[in-house]
């Protein structure tokens, strides 16, 4: 019997795409526009970190709120609404007068592209298959490449660097137009097969309280294991040109290079292990995935060897590939999908601040010990995150199947589904 959900509506699937391309757009876009941005404004270099630390708290806020709001507000009203006020904050980027301004736009822009993102996750886990879970994340890798493309165009035919800005507000004022005419189709999500031939006559929806849900250990270990997951990904990619320039003698052009293969390999690897998860199951291709990112991980911690280095960043990306989408696409097996919504919210949040503390936290052990503690660290983060994934998966079927906070003694009869929209 199969265990994914009916092919999703084509035209939510398209929207879906989209929405994740979008989603990676602005973060490709400050690359390449900031040292003009700088100069117009007659701000410092590091003057980046205002906007990315404001970007940053706003993606979290919105990310943990939505995975806790989505039942009451609605899919389709979140992405629409959430789209519009990331329009909005892009068109404050192409007119803004300032940093000062810069930096409210980016709060803004991190409150969209945080509820957009935990929204969409929390709807995907429910609706598409593995397939579809792990191409959506590869498109938001589309996203973060075509970014640079945008402000590249606009700087060499001579315009200024809020072109690029004001057109990708403009794509996503087009999104967020879209996704408020087909509010309506975003309201239903269609149950596993399995889950309706063992539950003919299934439930009314319940709504499970907020305590709950933050009271089952298994929810903090998936939200911990998002924020290592990320950590890996991120540090990887950030310090990987440093480790390979510095550290193992390569030159500037073969280490960019290199770097380069590292973000492709996890782009590759979501489009094909997308389809092999869904023919082989989620557990057994994140449990691959997993030990694979420990084997990449020890590869680059051999010293001396750009050879191994390499061949180990490729491995940690291609390995990497899957794990955020189906690590997403699972969380209502190990929490219960009445705490689904919310737990997905908590794992999105997680991602952004493992994104932006782990990093950073490895550059400054960098600084003051050697890059060569990039590969033990990455060895270490990755682990852990097998132990965190592993301690999720066993949980005790009970927990997550609650409807009241831990010591109610009735376990509901079927399986608990979130209430969408509101119903």
């Amino acid at each position: 019997m199969s265990t994914s959900p009916p092919p999703p509506r084509a035209a939510l699937l398209l929207l879906a795409y989209l929405a994740f391309v979008s989603l990676g757009l602005p973060d490709g876009l400050l690359g390449v526009g900031w040292p003009s941005i700088r100069a117009d404004f007659g701000v410092p270099t590091e003057a980046v970190g205002l906007l990315l630390t404001a970007g940053t708290v706003g993606y979290l806020t919105s990310s943990v709120l939505a995975g806790f709001t989505l039942a009451r507000v609605g899919v389709g009203a979140l992405l629409a609404g959430s789209t519009l006020l990331a329009s909005l904050a892009l068109t404050g980027y192409a007119l803004s007068p300032g940093l000062v301004v810069l930096v409210g736009c980016a709060l803004l822009l991190g409150l969209g592209s945080g509820a957009v993102d935990s929204g969409l996750n929390a709807y995907a886990a429910g609706a598409f298959g593995p397939r579809h879970m792990n191409w959506l994340h590869a498109f938001f890798g589309l996203g973060v490449a075509i970014g640079p493309l945008i402000m590249t165009a606009a700087l060499s035919a001579g315009l200024a660097w809020r072109w690029g800005y004001g057109i990708v507000a403009a794509a996503q004022l087009a999104l967020a137009t879209a996704f408020a005419l087909t509010v309506r189709a975003w309201r239903r999500r269609d149950p596993a097969p399995e889950a309706d031939a063992e539950t003919p006559d299934r439930p009314s929806p319940v709504r499970v309280p907020i305590l709950a849900t933050l009271r089952l250990p298994v929810v903090w270990s998936g939200t911990l294991a998002f924020v290592l997951y990320v950590a890996i990904e991120v540090s990887a990619g950030l310090w990987a040109f440093l480790l390979l320039s510095e550290g193992r003698g390569l030159s500037a052009a073969v280490a960019g290079g290199c770097v380069s293969a590292y973000w492709g390999s996890l782009f590759v690897g979501r489009v094909v292990q997308g389809v092999v998860a869904e023919r082989l199951g989620p557990r057994l291709v994140l449990r691959v995935s997993l030990a694979g990112m420990a084997v990449g991980a020890a590869l680059i911690a051999i010293p001396g060897s750009a050879v191994l280095a390499v061949l180990g960043l490729v491995v940690v990306g291609f390995a990497a590939a899957p794990v955020f989408p189906l690590l997403t696409l699972t969380t209502a097996e190990r929490v219960g999908a009445a705490h689904a919504d919310r737990a997905i919210g908590l794992q999105i949040g997680a991602a952004g601040l493992g994104a932006a503390l782990v990093p950073a936290g490895l550059g400054v052990l960098i600084s003051n010990v050697s890059v060569e503690v990039l590969g033990p660290a990455l060895v270490v983060l990755a682990l852990a995150l097998i132990v965190l994934y592993e301690l999720g998966a066993r949980r005790p079927s009970g927990d997550a199947g609650r409807t009241g906070p831990p010591g109610a003694d009735q376990p509901l009869s079927g399986p608990v589904r979130p209430v969408v929209d509101g119903r």
